[in-house]
């Protein structure tokens, strides 16, 4: 454990260094509020409190932003190593290429963890400041705050894995961008575009729930909209956040993280200095 919080604190001086830490801040602070402003109409409409309004704006905020801030921390975690030649240097230290990838993954949870505590908290203040009821959406906030956390690290862990399988800043730059607009964006409407095709079939009943919270962006989503008194806010998949059993999607959340880190130590082993 030593081992791999010496390696945290470099690696958190390192992003320190080259601004990833002012930068995460300054885009979660910055849309965050923008969304606490622009999401807070609809509140008499729900009769949900401002706060809860704000989160369920929020949570389509992190499904996008949080994903992209890991990849951008991430993608050179290993292939910048090989590009710069340090990788030989550290293979050398008595330490594994897995506390090597552990240390990476701890100190970029903490640059996101910061970053989406000033985000998040930013956009809180805003709510309450303007209406004295919308403490009662701080659990919902809480929980935003802790699974942005699981999405970001399974993500930041996914990046370590094409940063290790390129071996190249350039190409696993291309290949993050890549995975973000896989999962994040074209995932989703290959799905809808299915359902519409089989027209309340097998697919739609059977499968596409499994395939929905198969996706951590969709788990994360779907877990924090049950849970919402503001799902309708939430463009449509509401719905689906209530059809599905929200345990469900905890447990995608929680094993992503694992299965990619283990995916990135396995590709890293592969990589002869």
């Amino acid at each position: 454990m030593s081992r791999i919080l010496a390696t945290a604190r470099s690696e958190f001086l390192i992003a320190l260094r080259n601004r990833w830490v002012s930068i995460a801040v300054a885009m979660m602070v910055v849309f965050s509020l923008v969304l606490s402003a622009a999401g807070s109409a609809p509140t008499g409409a729900l009769g949900a409190d401002r706060l809860s309004v704000t989160v369920a704006s929020l949570t389509s905020l992190a499904v996008y932003l949080v994903p992209l801030v890991a990849l951008l921390m991430s993608f050179d975690g290993v292939a910048g190593e090989v590009e710069r030649g340090t990788l030989p240097l550290l293979l050398t230290y008595p330490l594994s290429r897995a506390e090597l990838l552990t240390g990476k993954l701890f100190a970029h949870v903490a640059v996101l963890t910061f970053a989406v505590a000033a985000g998040y908290g930013s956009a809180a203040l805003s709510a309450i400041a303007t209406d004295s009821a919308a403490l009662a959406g701080t659990p919902a906030l809480w929980r935003l705050f802790w699974t942005s956390i699981l999405l970001g690290a399974a993500f930041l862990c996914l990046g370590y894995a094409l940063s290790a399988l390129a071996q190249r800043p350039s190409g696993a730059a291309g290949l993050a961008i890549g995975l973000w607009l896989a999962m994040i964006v074209l995932y989703d409407l290959g799905l809808l575009a299915a359902i519409v095709a089989d027209g309340g079939g097998w697919f739609t009943t059977e499968l596409f729930p499994w395939l929905l919270i198969g996706n951590p962006a969709d788990a994360f989503r779907l877990y924090n909209l049950a849970a919402s008194e503001a799902t309708a806010a939430a463009a449509g998949i509401g719905g689906a956040a209530n059809a599905i059993p929200p345990m469900h999607a905890l447990v995608s959340m929680l094993a992503w993280p694992v299965l990619a880190l283990g995916a990135a130590v396995l590709i890293f082993r592969r990589i002869t200095p």
